[in-house]
């Protein structure tokens, strides 16, 4: 078998063992990053490209013609020109559906982890402040139950339907808002997006990054926002205007904020949501809600399954 297969950022896809399983299919290099300005150097003559964010535009594919399939170890596909690809016969496979439980379940970390602030109440026992203390309980800032609360969804794919199937058992009460403007999913209430801001006390957002949630959520929207409300964004970055955000925190107009993504990751070192005034009122975790042990196993089969498939068919 004679395919040639780049790994461009094996780093943030799996340890090098666990890519093993890709050798099966031909020739591999195995690339730990790739920066911009070495694309055409580490793709070379590979016929076969596994990523999960480099940049492939058109100049990339231009310059590498050997390339005729990229499979992206990820479900959003906005780091391809899919355009040209489709133009070039490049066929372009992502990988849906294997971080569902993963997403879902960090979102609820992170709420519960901003509301309950639990790292408040283990800090005052190991201490030694509860040593001290004079009565068996310690209110501190106290926290508030889901039960009752409106969760308002923006994005009910998925991800989204299955944090909307958790927040019922809490006892909240759905609505979501349709970034297409077509998904209308009858088990849920779908209301416009001033409507889900301005009601819901969580907003939590699982859509993809195109051009109708680029900069969805302006200074503007969260104003709209109920003062003791809390966003949550688990989508992409740069879905939420992250200045306005810290801006928003700042003065109070919404309870706090849960970050999974972010406009630039790694963080720039002079993003404003470092340097906000509250920063109890602010989660921020470095893109990790899609790597449970779970996930990343079946990322990598079904990744596998993309190449098995695309052999099958070109024989």
């Amino acid at each position: 078998m004679n395919n040639k297969i780049a790994i461009l950022d094996a780093k943030v896809i799996a340890e090098n063992q666990k890519l093993k399983i890709f050798d099966q299919f031909g020739e591999v290099t195995l690339w730990q990053t790739t920066m911009l300005p070495e694309r055409i150097h580490h793709i070379g003559n590979a016929n076969i490209v596994i990523t999960n964010k480099v940049l492939i535009d058109k100049e990339i594919m231009k310059t590498c013609p050997d390339v005729k399939l990229i499979c992206l170890t990820a479900t959003g596909m906005n780091n391809v020109d899919l355009d040209y690809a489709h133009e070039q016969n490049i066929v372009v496979k992502n990988v849906s559906g294997y971080s569902t439980e993963s997403v879902a379940q960090h979102t609820f970390t992170m709420l519960l982890y901003l509301i309950s602030r639990p790292f408040y109440y283990d800090q005052f026992v190991k201490s030694g402040d509860y040593a001290k203390s004079d009565v068996f309980a310690h209110f501190g800032p106290g926290y508030w139950e889901l039960k009752g609360k409106r969760w308002g969804i923006i994005g009910l794919g998925a991800i989204g339907r299955k944090v909307a199937q958790i927040a019922e058992a809490f006892g909240c009460d759905v609505v979501y808002y349709s970034t297409s403007g077509k998904n209308n999913y009858a088990g849920y209430k779908r209301v416009e997006l001033d409507e889900l801001l301005a009601t819901s006390r969580i907003v939590s957002i699982h859509a993809p990054l195109n051009a109708n949630t680029c900069g969805l959520i302006s200074y503007t929207q969260l104003q709209k926002m109920c003062r003791n409300a809390i966003l949550i964004n688990v989508g992409r970055g740069n879905i939420v205007d992250e200045a306005a955000l810290a801006k928003a925190l700042d003065e109070n107009l919404i309870y706090g904020a849960c970050l999974d993504v972010l406009a630039n990751e790694p963080i720039k070192a002079d993003n404003p949501l470092l340097s906000i005034k509250h920063k109890d009122k602010l989660f921020i975790s470095p893109h990790i809600a899609w790597i449970s042990d779970e996930a990343l196993t079946t990322l990598l089969e079904k990744t596998v399954n993309n190449i098995q498939n695309y052999l099958n068919n070109f024989k």
